[in-house]
């Protein structure tokens, strides 16, 4: 695993697609013919007739070898580039393959799996020149083996600096309330900066996410009260617009009330029965009010009314 750090990124990528690969099955053809070799020259040494027996040894030795470096085998994620006298012959798809001895050569092989490359911008500046960590993760993968191979010398490390200085460049020319809240836009913008410059080297670059961003901490407190007065100022402007809608209401019904002043006394005496109704209440109501209202005589009334009933109630034969 390659790790590439720099003053502002640090990018961990994954092992290089490029070199050989080990495969068991030329190992098997080589010992198969070995194995058959042994077997057909066996019986003449044992004859005492070495000057036939040694040279289907010698030739069933070289042939074995020939078939352990000249057998190749390719996995299905994987393609291989092949030079003949140093010039491009073409790209091999998964399957076997034979080389030329001492003809063919191997430029490469390639891994067309989909890669990922975290990346950390740390003390970045941004354009309102605030240090801000940024942590990424990017997906690539390589759609042209011949350009990987021969465009590029390590198209894996010219991936990684092609992201590093994307990911700089773009946080230098974004402010910082358009990197917090904008990240969808910047993960677009960011993809699409990095695979302009690896699509000549037969990289694209699928996606890039921004998973973090860090701020000092002296700017995370300025940005958390200024959060907290601004949603301490939409409460008092809910407030107020609420205050206003109950003065509307409140206008509208003096308005029904003015020609109307039985109806205001049934509202109050309402009022002041709501305010009775609780246990243990005490409700201090100015005489003045009860003269408007003529609550006093209501009362009186009420009362005698209650006198009249009890005294023409009649009594009962044990009474009598």
């Amino acid at each position: 695993m390659g790790v590439y750090k720099d003053k502002q990124i640090v990018v961990d990528i994954g092992a290089t697609a490029t070199g050989s690969r080990t495969h068991p099955w030329p190992v098997f053809i080589f010992l198969l013919v070995l194995v058959i070799t042994l077997a057909i020259s066996l019986p003449y040494l044992a004859v005492d007739r070495p000057a036939v027996g040694i040279p289907i040894l010698i030739v069933g030795i070289l042939l074995s070898v020939m078939f352990l470096v000249c057998i190749k085998v390719v996995d299905q994620w994987d393609r291989v580039v092949v030079l003949r006298f140093g010039h491009f012959l073409g790209v091999k798809e998964p399957g076997v393959f034979f080389l030329l001895p001492f003809i063919d050569t191997i430029g490469a092989w390639i891994d067309t799996r989909v890669h990922t490359a975290d990346l950390l911008a740390e003390e970045a500046l941004t354009k309102d020149t605030v240090p801000v960590d940024v942590d990424a993760v990017m997906f690539w993968m390589v759609f042209d083996a011949k350009k990987a191979a021969l465009e590029v010398e390590k198209y894996t490390e010219a991936v990684t600096w092609a992201a590093q200085t994307a990911l700089r460049d773009l946080i230098g020319q974004t402010e910082l309330a358009d990197l917090l809240v904008g990240r969808q836009i910047i993960d677009k913008e960011l993809q699409e900066l990095i695979d302009s410059r690896t699509t000549p080297w037969g990289i694209s670059v699928n996606s890039v996410e921004i998973r973090d961003i860090k701020i000092p901490q002296g700017l995370q407190d300025a940005m958390s009260r200024q959060a907290q007065a601004e949603r301490e100022r939409q409460a008092r402007i809910i407030l107020g617009d609420s205050e206003l809608q109950i003065a509307e209401k409140f206008a509208k019904a003096a308005e029904s009330y003015v020609d109307n002043p039985t109806a205001m006394h049934l509202r109050a005496m309402n009022m002041l029965f709501e305010g009775l109704k609780e246990r243990g209440s005490l409700m201090i109501v100015p005489s003045t009010a009860l003269d408007t209202m003529n609550l006093g005589g209501l009362a009186g009334m009420a009362a005698m009314g209650g006198l009249s009933a009890s005294q023409e109630k009649p009594q009962s034969p044990a009474n009598s």
